[in-house]
């Protein structure tokens, strides 16, 4: 299953620089994942300095 991020994210784009499946970007005040491209790597949790994206 796909990652999500959370309200917590405060819009660095660690996540988005970490994600080698190029699955996340710039949202409306907090980054998004495209379910369908994302891998399930969980590469953006472990660059997230707030621990935003997590597993659904």
């Amino acid at each position: 299953m796909a990652y999500q991020i959370s309200d917590e994210c405060i819009a660095c784009g660690a996540c988005a620089d970490g994600c080698p499946a190029n699955a996340i970007s710039e949202g409306d005040g907090k980054y998004v994942i495209d379910a369908d491209t994302c891998i399930d790597c969980g590469a953006c949790a472990g660059t997230c300095p707030v621990g935003a994206p997590q597993a659904q």
